[in-house]
């Protein structure tokens, strides 16, 4: 079988170690010039830093070098993802700086058409044909710009107006006025080093976010969130063992938990000092409107070197005095050599009709797919790491392996009419939590480890019970997981071969996670 993966973060290069451990014939394709999907050096913005320490961001089978600090830069990630490439020897599969420009369905829906051509030319698409697709471009693959009024002429007067990861080096920013739009990661990220050479740097925030700092107190914040008992704080669409006692007779102690973290937060991070206490509480990150704080952020607005616009929005791009200037929805007009936008991403597949598109989506225009990963309605089509989630790396990889057993007939899945009921209820339930900021359907934060868990549940290989116990008080380490690989390839064997699947060499599941040195 042969396979064409799109995209080269984590999503498609442990979809392509997985596929290729498990028989099948992978070709992965990446517009940009190197791997690493956000992290490649085309995508990298001037401050960008994981969330994750290094000990629970990495993939099961390849631990983040010792070497390296505990929050990593975006160029660390990008070469561990090189080294991921060149310990399991994935670069023959590899088509780097190539664009998928279509992708269509052939042969009565049995197999697809791949068109494809080196990134940035206009030259007719070379075509092949593949037995499945996987796409993995990720769902922060192309930044959602707002259609601001009057930006021709403000682009015509010398502005210009950017998405974080379309800014590169300092050097652009020098000395010039800076409207940056947002108050998620990036936005915040990418404030800190502009505000120290900028003439100016302003903020403008529609509303703003929860964030945590990276300790609270003597505590790392990857002990709160990135474990269990953090998810477990949150109320789940399903309560299971301690989750009911937390959210039934433990309440109180829920509650208290979250105020304490909450009002930690609010004082080392000096929010109330600045008027950056957001509105609701600090439980509304289940509505996954949390980030990390950026190092920095609160102490260049105490200093006035950030200047921060809080629950308003550019309304326009205008020219004031001859010089570009955004207006604000008060009234306020800020001068604007650069606008810098952190605001989003679209969720779409750019290579599929709009025909075929659709039949992924519901009316709304929500991604229906079983597990965050296989389309109801269309065949032959699955997605890798395609949500947002603490622990990307893993929820990636985990996905892949489930794509592996379905490829290899090892999945019992239900009707689809079953799948879709249980899709549209999921759906409906995510709409009232998030009130509707569920990004189509494909953010799952911050049930990160349920997600795993109904991944590999299904599969019938979810990690034991003590090591789901450690991970209650313990943050997540990606390698308790390294064993699953081999695991789903022995158990689907017998049925892989009745299916004419290409022999495969199982790799050893009782050595440790391997190292970068």
């Amino acid at each position: 079988m042969r396979i064409a993966v799109v995209g080269a973060g984590f999503g498609g290069l442990s979809a392509a170690k997985v596929l290729r451990q498990s028989g099948f014939d992978v070709t992965v394709y990446e517009k940009a010039p190197d791997v690493g999907g956000v992290w490649s050096r085309t995508r990298r913005y001037p401050g960008l830093l994981t969330q994750n320490d290094k000990g629970t961001y990495h993939l099961s089978d390849l631990r983040m070098p010792r070497h390296y600090p505990q929050w990593l830069s975006g160029e660390q990630v990008q070469r561990y993802l090189e080294s991921y490439v060149e310990t399991f020897g994935l670069g023959p599969t590899l088509r780097l700086a190539t664009e998928v420009v279509c992708a269509e369905l052939v042969d009565g829906e049995t197999a697809w058409r791949i068109g494809s051509r080196p990134a940035g030319s206009d030259e007719p698409p070379t075509w092949e044909r593949y037995d499945h697709l996987t796409v993995a471009n990720g769902i922060f693959s192309e930044p959602n710009i707002p259609a601001f009024p009057g930006r021709d002429g403000f682009v015509a007067a010398g502005g210009r107006v950017l998405a974080t990861g379309e800014l590169h080096d300092l050097a652009t920013v020098r000395d010039r006025h800076v409207v940056v739009v947002g108050h998620g990661k990036s936005s915040c990220d990418v404030a800190v080093p502009v505000s120290d050479v900028a003439a100016r740097t302003h903020l403008v925030a529609r509303e703003l976010l929860w964030k945590m700092p990276r300790k609270l107190g003597p505590v790392n914040y990857k002990y709160l969130l990135l474990t269990r008992m953090g998810e477990g704080l949150f109320r789940y669409v399903t309560l299971r063992g301690v989750e009911r006692f937390l959210h039934g007779p433990g309440d109180r102690v829920r509650q208290a938990m979250l105020r304490s973290v909450g009002a930690a937060a609010t004082r080392q991070l000096k929010l109330r000092e600045l008027g950056l206490v957001p509105h609701g509480t600090f439980s509304d990150i289940a509505r996954s409107t949390v980030s990390l704080a950026t190092e920095g952020f609160s102490d260049r607005v105490a200093a006035g070197r950030i200047a921060v616009h809080r629950d308003t929005v550019v309304e326009e791009l205008l020219v004031d005095g001859g010089r570009p200037a955004a207006r604000l929805r008060d009234g306020t007009v800020l001068p604007a050599d650069l606008v810098i936008c952190g605001t989003g991403f679209r969720q779409h597949v750019p290579f599929l009709d709009p025909a075929l598109h659709a039949r992924l989506q519901d009316g709304s225009g929500n991604f229906l797919l079983h597990r965050q990963i296989l389309p109801i309605d269309v065949p032959h089509l699955t997605f890798a790491g395609y949500n947002s989630s603490f622990f990307s790396p893993l929820s990636a990889e985990m996905a892949a392996v489930w794509i592996a057993a379905y490829l290899r007939g090892g999945v019992d899945l239900p009707p689809a009419v079953q799948m879709r009921e249980q899709v549209c209820a999921r759906l409906a339930w995510m709409q009232e939590r998030t009130a509707g900021h569920h990004a189509r359907g494909t953010n799952i934060i911050p049930f990160s480890m349920h997600n795993i868990d109904e991944v590999l549940d299904e599969l019938g290989l979810n990690v034991g019970p003590l090591t789901r116990a450690r991970q209650w008080l313990l943050p997540v380490d990606p390698a308790a997981y390294r064993r699953v690989t081999p695991r789903m390839i022995r158990r689907t064997a017998a049925s892989a071969a009745g299916r004419g699947a290409a022999a495969t060499t199982v790799p050893a599941d009782d050595a440790p996670a391997g190292r970068s040195s």
